[in-house]
């Protein structure tokens, strides 16, 4: 049974890093001394549901959990320092700090290093998420124990929810534009004006004409996506925020 620890103290544990070609250690007072922290903890950097769901919501919503008085989130898992970088800049999870518990340590501090044999994975993290205050576990959210990798309750929304249940998520909004175009340059200045963060998907990077066609119908960039309802180009952005 994995043990909630909430109002104990987090295990002491340095963790070594890979910085700037340079080793670096990086200790868990240094991560939480005086500050509110959010952790998320995963099996495996690369796996499946970590890289489709888990890190990218985080990353989505720091801005939100940042106004919502939180200091840092930090992803934890056992690997490496290399796979950790590496998925980090694979995901373009720039507002994650990535903590490899390489050796397990943090893990097994907590209670929750278990056994992936299974899976070829050796012993891994169980899923988790937890909000930490100056050291201490304030809230725990610890996955069923169920078979396989459940992933029900360690999400970002839901330990939004906990820290503030009227905390306002801005709308996901996608981009599709190409360089030199100005109407693209519009669309951004326009979404910026109103506030919304948005992802740029740039034509030529692994994204073609033919995929932008199939997609959306049109050709021609900008196109705009918000909440997943295609608006159109800079001319419907303007008439979309006119409405």
């Amino acid at each position: 049974m994995l043990e909630n620890r909430e109002g104990q103290s987090i295990p002491n544990v340095t963790f070594p890093t890979r910085q700037n070609d340079e080793w670096v250690n990086v200790t868990t007072n240094e991560l939480f001394s005086g500050k509110t922290v959010v952790v998320f903890s995963l099996p495996g950097a690369f796996t499946p549901t970590c890289s489709s769901t888990h890190l990218p919501r985080y990353n989505e919503l720091a801005g939100v959990f940042k106004q919502n008085g939180v200091d840092a989130i930090l992803c934890v898992s056992v690997n490496d320092t290399f796979v950790m970088n590496a998925w980090a800049a694979d995901q373009e999870a720039e507002n994650i700090t990535m903590i490899p518990d390489g050796n397990g340590d943090f893990t097994d501090g907590m209670g929750m290093l278990v056994e992936k044999n299974d899976l070829g994975f050796g012993k891994r993290s169980w899923r988790y998420s937890m909000l930490v205050k100056d050291g201490v576990v304030d809230k725990m959210f610890i996955e069923p124990q169920k078979p396989g990798d459940p992933f029900e309750v360690s999400d970002a929304d839901t330990m939004l929810a906990y820290i503030n249940p009227e905390a306002t998520v801005s709308s996901s909004v996608s981009l599709f534009t190409k360089p030199g175009c100005t109407f693209c340059a519009k669309a951004k200045s326009l979404l910026t004006e109103k506030g919304l963060a948005f992802e740029e998907i740039v034509l030529g990077n692994e994204i073609s004409i033919t995929s932008l066609r199939a997609m959306t119908g049109r050709e021609t960039v900008p196109q705009v996506f918000i909440d997943g309802k295609h608006i159109g180009g800079s001319d419907d952005l303007t008439a979309y925020f006119a409405d």
